[in-house]
């Protein structure tokens, strides 16, 4: 039977990857469809060169942290485990467990390095150019002709937020997403976007931190708003209810 990968749309779906070229996009579900039950993959660079892709598109894939590169030329997947989610009975461990040992869990599930944040110190100089200046600034620049080149000094330093809601008003990383959706369910989150998205464009509204907001009054707003809808809902009519009046039309 075929082995089936999964895909959180929070990731496929968000500006941080849709922004990146197609290329790199299709390395990404390639490498994703053949890495191991925990993620890793162990021939990334034969991968790219057998779908075509380039080494920038092998970097900017690491460069924007969708893989997490080890010296050994090994890399994961960081946000496998919000992807898929394998039953014990189907699950292989994977064979590269020093790799798996620098590895520590994030709150919604991504991987991160267990000791320090990655920067581009730890990718294996197959995939760095030698024209790099310094260590440490990255930023991704393409030019007329699609090709990707780097430029270290503008990396950003907080995650970026994305746009949430029918109007986009609602602004959170996909951490403070993941971390919404696992504390009070897909369901209520989606309700508490809409009403905050709804919100901010009817009273104008700002906050340093949507998703503060969103903890600390936004749910319970939509909580007291589902159960006054609930209260003023008109009861359903019971069977008895149903046949009396069936009678009664009866005897007409």
């Amino acid at each position: 039977m075929a082995e089936r990968r999964m895909f959180a749309k929070t990731i496929i779906d968000s500006d941080a990857f849709l922004d990146m070229p197609l290329s790199t996009q299709s390395l990404y579900f390639h490498l994703s469809m053949r890495a191991d039950d925990e993620g890793f993959i162990n021939n990334p660079k034969k991968i790219q060169r057998m779908i075509g892709a380039s080494d920038d598109d092998l970097k900017l894939l690491m460069l924007k942290s969708f893989l997490i590169p080890f010296d050994s030329g090994i890399v994961v997947i960081k946000h496998w485990r919000i992807h898929n989610y394998i039953q014990k009975d189907r699950f292989k461990e994977t064979l590269y467990q020093e790799e798996k040992a620098m590895l520590s869990l994030k709150d919604n599930n991504a991987y991160t390095l267990a000791e320090k944040t990655l920067d581009t110190s730890c990718i294996h100089d197959g995939y760095i150019t030698d024209t790099q200046d310094s260590i440490g600034k990255v930023s991704i620049v393409e030019d007329s002709i699609g090709k990707v080149s780097i430029d270290e000094k503008s990396a950003p330093k907080k995650p970026a937020k994305e746009k949430y809601g029918e109007l986009g008003n609602v602004k959170l990383t996909i951490d403070e997403y993941d971390k919404l959706v696992n504390d009070y369910g897909y369901d209520l989150t989606q309700k508490a976007i809409k009403f905050l998205d709804e919100y901010i464009a009817d009273k104008g509204y700002k906050s340093k931190s949507n998703y503060m907001a969103m903890k600390r009054w936004v749910f319970d707003a939509v909580k007291e708003q589902e159960a006054k809808k609930a209260k003023s809902a008109p009861k359903a009519s019971t069977f008895d209810d149903a046949m009396q009046r069936f009678l009664a039309k009866g005897d007409n």
